[in-house]
């Protein structure tokens, strides 16, 4: 279905150079793995010396999904991006459809399902940056749902690691409800805005972005999703909270 919702296009090449300022400033080491027509596409990174965990943001795959890509900039901007942690951040993965405000790419084709076959050249070039990354420890996909009414999340935990879930929502109960649907995006939930879905790859088809990482370069990762019908500022600051709590619990100085 098309998301009904009025669309919110983002200013993509503002929004670029507001990511490289910021990034520069605290910093990250910016490259531009490749292009989306016209814009390039953006990977940042921060290592630090020492024993850190390795943490992977990424945001901005659905073009009507503003609020992810904003909440990193503001992030990024407050600085949370700090010694803690060794940081991998690709925060516009689908530039023209942000431009656009619609969810998929160019050529309408949704790049969140094509991490498997890899038809599409953003996705193709993604996953080549990817790979030439160490693992990491923890990994957060920023989404948002036209369909949903309040804060959900998927877990994927395959190693049962201690798990950040449950305190990612109590976070943002703060400021929006949270999903309290049985069934959430065709899927059993496992607790209130908690769903944790078959997580083997080879049980799957059209692997979303999460799904590859948990194949190839993580063992723990969340996707986080605000309900696009709430003001965007209360988006946005869900997202943060939501991404600071599961940081405070695995990033420590």
């Amino acid at each position: 279905m098309v998301n009904p919702l009025p669309r919110t296009p983002l200013d993509v090449a503002r929004l670029l150079a507001q990511f490289r300022t910021h990034a520069t400033k605290a910093g990250f080491r910016i490259e531009d793995y490749g292009r989306a027509d016209a814009f390039p596409l953006l990977a940042l990174t921060r290592r630090v010396a020492g024993i850190k965990p390795r943490i992977y943001l990424s945001a901005g795959i659905h073009g009507d999904e503003p609020a992810p890509p904003l909440a990193l900039l503001e992030l990024l901007q407050a600085g949370c991006f700090d010694d803690r942690a060794t940081w991998f951040l690709c925060p516009v993965l689908n530039p023209i459809g942000l431009q656009n405000g619609h969810r998929e790419d160019a050529a309408q084709r949704d790049l969140n399902r094509d991490y498997q076959d890899r038809h599409t050249p953003e996705v193709r070039q993604h996953t080549a940056w990817l790979e030439r990354q160490p693992p990491f420890d923890l990994t957060l996909c920023l989404h948002e749902d036209w369909e949903s009414h309040g804060f959900y999340l998927y877990e994927l935990n395959p190693e049962s690691r201690p798990g950040l879930a449950d305190a990612m929502i109590d976070a943002v109960r703060e400021v929006m409800p949270i999903e309290s649907a049985d069934v959430i995006d065709g899927r059993k939930a496992d607790a209130p805005g908690i769903i944790r879905p078959v997580s083997d790859p080879l049980l799957r088809q059209n692997w979303p972005e999460a799904i590859y990482l948990r194949h190839f370069h993580t063992t723990l990762s969340y996707t986080l999703e605000t309900p696009s019908a709430l003001p965007l500022e209360t988006r946005v600051a869900a997202m943060r909270l939501a991404v600071t709590t599961a940081l405070k619990h695995t990033a420590r100085c």
